[in-house]
């Protein structure tokens, strides 16, 4: 990052995130893929300075399209131990993402595993589901195999969605695919309802755990996603991201509006996902 004028208390600097446009979900681009992209926009421009991604802050201002995505960079000072980005990202002059990245370096410490890894059956025992069947088009960039009787769409009691998940192109369990696979799961809300709605992001964090950056994972993950709570218009949604050997790689929260009326050309019940064999 370019260093400010002397006696500043930050370092300055830009980048340029790229939005894939297969990446579209609602009204605009995937909330986890853009957050992913600015991820990877500030790593190649070597804000972290290679420590492990901690944490990740994303504020939706306002949809994304395919346009660069610009991102402005500012960052105190490093720690020995922890370094801090705060980024705001436009689109044709438009504020349309603003957050932070958190990355620190790892040292000996106590440990502690409070959440324990889903008791579901492997992938190979879960069927994929169809997801060509109208919905977002996103869905068609991972395989999804529920891995508990809850589907989406399909009026269940609980609002909580697990499934094993991997990139139809073989993608790796780097930094930036564990933040997509946070949000790649239909909003749990869906378990519950028989009709889609719009159900946008406006605000996502994730803390990752302590797997080593060096590692880069290559299988599929296991995602679970849940809402405690919804009301007045608004639901707060949990995820978690696991390795398919049962470590926990994310932890996930976000903020989101439930909209009223469906998004046009939204799947009709008939057109929910449905398992294949």
């Amino acid at each position: 990052m370019r260093t400010s004028p002397p006696g500043s208390t930050s370092v300055t600097d830009e980048a340029v995130a790229r939005i894939d446009p297969l990446w579209r979900s609602w009204a605009g681009a995937h909330g986890g893929h853009v957050a992913a992209a600015a991820l990877t926009a500030m790593r190649e421009r070597g804000v972290g300075q290679g420590r492990p991604l901690r944490a990740l802050t994303a504020h939706f201002l306002a949809p994304v399209d395919t346009r660069p995505l610009r991102l402005s960079l500012t960052g105190p000072r490093a720690g020995r131990r922890a370094s801090t980005c705060l980024f705001t990202a436009h689109q044709d002059g438009a504020a349309v993402l603003a957050g932070s990245a958190l990355f620190g370096s790892g040292h000996p410490g106590p440990g502690y595993d409070g959440r324990a890894f889903p008791q579901v059956p492997g992938p190979a025992d879960c069927v994929p589901l169809d997801l060509s069947g109208g919905f977002v088009a996103f869905a068609q960039q991972v395989e999804v195999r529920p891995a508990t009787e809850a589907l989406p769409l399909a009026g269940g009691e609980l609002a909580e969605l697990v499934a094993w998940v991997r990139f139809t192109e073989g993608r790796p369990l780097d930094e930036a695919a564990v933040v997509t696979l946070t949000d790649v799961l239909p909003p749990a809300l869906f378990a519950r309802w028989r009709t889609p709605r719009p159900v946008p992001t406006a605000e996502l964090t994730i803390h990752f755990a302590d797997t080593p950056a060096s590692e880069v994972l290559t299988d599929r993950a296991l995602v679970r996603i849940r809402t405690e709570q919804a009301g007045g218009g608004w639901a707060v949604d949990d995820s978690e991201v696991w390795s398919a050997d049962g470590r926990l790689l994310a932890l996930a929260r976000q903020a989101r509006v439930v909209q009223d009326a469906p998004a046009e050309n939204a799947p009709s019940p008939s057109t929910a996902p449905r398992e294949t064999s």
